[in-house]
């Protein structure tokens, strides 16, 4: 047996990672002999002898590198949610070995030569439906990673691929220390307006960083956004956002500003030498969207609309502004602060009233009870196994018949260890082939701690970020397909945002919220009048919320349409691009370009932080199916997104997987009414 516990079979509950043995100095032994494990295994398919069959290559290529994901389960997850100066140095210096040890893979004649000879008879195999499926993405994944191409592009395609590694990887290491380094410690006279909640969060924060007895706001966002909204002082807001939207915009170790100058054009010299135009070309070419003109379209369709509406939403701010005194146009800086004002004379709510209700453990349990209605899973908390963190926790997952489904992990609470942000990942992904593999998934949130031992309160938007995120979750855990390549979140960009935002909707249902919003101290329900105000204001600010996430969607989208980005200035091309559209003044972009870490810290989202809004007329569109059933858990349209959605993975074309769903193609119209950005009857 191995000494190094990430290099053996882990004979511990649900087959979880031993974290309390693993250090970071097992990391780097572990990935050479798993790197060294997977190439032999490789060449076993390649060097055998006997033709090309799909057992002995495609089968043989998936169950390939099981060693080397164990490692990189392990390691992302820490890299990402719990990491150190030493997990930061392995992570600059393993990126690119892993992109080398891919394109290498990707680009070997040999193996590509057995796949493409299978592909080419591919109906003459008698294979299945979801073989057939998983020979033509792997045929489709090894052309698009340069298998075809000659020895010399081969060999700069794998150049770039190193230096894109190594430049993402700089690129939210960057944002995470600018992120770390900036505080605003509060004085006494600097707390007009602020809850006792945020002070308190404040105090903590404080103590967090060796500050005891002060008070301090962070740039994540769950302090920055609410001190945004309700901080009385206008020079402190502006100083704060300033920080905000210029993390990766210093001169110095962090800039991230060459980076992404050299990541664009990188990106465009990798389209370019696959025979794409540009990289938006080559990254939608998979995608349901196919092209970037039909992702503008989509944009644009909201634009207008969301722009027009978002000029009369400043209207009303700043009426209230001049009402209190301030002269001149709304600033950035000002929008939360004055929209907070203004949902409180529309529609009486007020967040310090609102939080009391949404306690975390309650809306984790609503997430639950969804997913026990919907899919028919129960969680239980296992409070025995040994996670990463004492913030983690963990939840077996079972059937209606008690069968183990996966292993749900949360990690809900921030840190300065962990990266800003919510996501869903996985240390283990769901599969069936060599085994049946239940997935073991997370979710990773950044909300504060409850004050002294009580609940953690979470605003209502926190609390839909728990049903997102959730959403990912249940796509990993509930998928039921034989082949890796298939599993779970292993779908196009812009379907992969459907199963969590279609969830979301469950959140906002009134049976929901009266079962699992009560009081954090007398348990009581959320009022019925506070809650018909909280569902008639879900529209409130969407011209504001459209307009600060399109604009981000479409300076994304920009920037992989250059045919040649030489001598790129980021900062000029974001503000000429923004000129263009004539982004209002009032609002800035959700994500600036210097800390865009969806496209710029690897290339998940490059060319495609659209796919919330693509997926959004799906969501939209398809929660309307559970309304015009009459019955938001209606068993036999909850058994069909259960099958056709959250279990099958990339097992169908994701068109496909929407129409067995629905009954039809989606349309934008059930968007724009979500949105409230609906044209008005006359």
């Amino acid at each position: 047996m191995s000494a190094n516990p990430l290099l053996r079979d882990w004979n511990t509950p649900f087959g979880l990672p031993p974290f309390a043995e693993i250090k970071p100095d097992h990391f780097k032994p572990a990935f050479d002999e798993a790197l060294a494990l997977h190439k032999r295994e490789i060449a076993a398919i390649t060097d055998n002898p006997a033709p090309p069959s799909f057992a002995n290559t495609i089968d043989a290529l998936e169950l390939a590198g099981h060693r080397l994901d164990q490692v990189n389960g392990v390691f992302w997850n820490l890299a990402n949610a719990h990491t150190s100066p030493e997990i930061q140095a392995i992570e600059r210096e393993i990126s690119p070995v892993l992109a080398l040890h891919g394109s290498k893979i990707y680009m070997d004649a040999k193996l590509f030569a057995r796949i493409d000879a299978l592909y080419q008879q591919i109906d003459k195999l008698g294979l299945s439906d979801e073989q057939k499926r998983v020979l033509d993405l792997t045929h489709k994944a090894f052309i698009r990673s340069g298998a075809q191409l000659d020895d010399g592009k081969k060999a700069r395609m794998a150049e770039i691929l190193q230096r894109l590694a190594k430049l993402g990887t700089a690129f939210g290491q960057n944002v995470l220390r600018d992120e770390g380094n900036w505080t605003l410690v509060l004085k006494d006279d600097d707390l007009a307006g602020l809850p006792d909640w945020l002070l308190e969060d404040a105090r903590r924060a404080a103590e967090d960083r060796g500050l005891a007895g002060k008070r301090v706001i962070t740039l994540l966002r769950s302090s920055i956004e609410p001190f945004l909204q309700f901080s009385a002082r206008r020079d402190l807001r502006e100083l704060a956002l300033k920080a905000w939207a210029s993390r990766g915009e210093h001169d110095g170790a962090t800039d991230n500003r060459p980076l992404v100058a050299e990541m664009v054009r990188l990106r465009a010299d990798r389209a370019q030498l696959l025979g794409f135009d540009t990289f938006a070309d080559y990254k939608l070419d998979e995608s349901m969207a196919k092209t970037p003109k039909a992702v503008r379209g989509l944009l644009d369709a909201v634009w207008t609309p969301a722009k027009t509406q978002a000029g009369l939403e400043a209207n009303a701010l700043a009426k209230i502004a001049a009402r209190e005194g301030q002269s001149g146009p709304i600033a950035p800086h000002d929008w939360r602060y004055y929209a907070s004002k203004l949902r409180k004379e529309l529609h009486d709510l007020d967040e310090a009233v609102l939080k009391p209700y949404f306690q975390l453990d309650k809306i984790i349990e609503a997430a639950f009870e969804t997913a026990r209605r919907l899919f028919g899973v129960d969680f239980s908390e296992r409070k025995d196994l040994q996670l990463y963190h004492p913030d983690a926790r963990a939840w077996d997952v079972t059937d209606k018949d008690g069968k183990h489904v996966a292993l749900f992990i949360g990690d809900y609470f921030a840190r300065p260890s962990k990266h800003s942000g919510a996501w869903m990942n996985a240390i283990r992904s769901q599969k069936k082939l060599g085994g049946d593999v239940q997935a073991i998934v997370l979710n990773v949130m950044n909300f504060n701690k409850g004050a002294d031992g009580k609940p953690a309160l979470l605003s209502f938007d926190d609390a839909r970020t728990v049903f997102h995120e959730f959403g990912h979750g249940l796509h990993g855990m509930l998928s039921d397909v034989t082949y890796p390549l298939l599993s779970g979140t292993n779908v196009p960009r812009d379907f992969v945002e459907f199963p969590s935002q279609v969830y979301e909707h469950w959140l906002m249902q009134p049976e929901i919220l009266r079962a699992y919003a009560v009081h954090v101290d007398t348990g009581a329900q959320l009022p019925e009048d506070l809650l018909k105000r909280l569902l008639a204001a879900r529209n409130f600010n969407q011209g504001f919320a459209t307009v600060e996430y399109s604009s981000s969607a479409i300076v994304d989208l920009e920037f992989h349409s250059l045919r040649s980005a030489d001598n790129l200035d980021p900062i000029a091309f974001e503000t000429e691009t923004l000129q263009q559209i004539s982004m209002p003044s009032e609002i800035m972009m959700r994500h600036r370009t210097p800390h865009f870490t969806h496209v710029f810290s690897g290339d998940g989202y490059s060319a495609g932080y659209y796919s919330y809004l693509w997926s959004e007329v799906l969501d939209a569109d398809g929660f309307a199916a559970f309304e015009e059933a009459g019955n938001i858990f209606d068993p036999a349209l909850a058994e069909r997104l259960k099958t056709y959605v959250y279990s099958a993975g990339a097992s169908r074309d994701p068109e496909e997987a929407y129409k067995l769903f629905r009954g039809r193609a989606p349309t934008i119209d059930a968007l724009l009414e979500k949105r409230g950005l609906a044209p008005k009857a006359a």
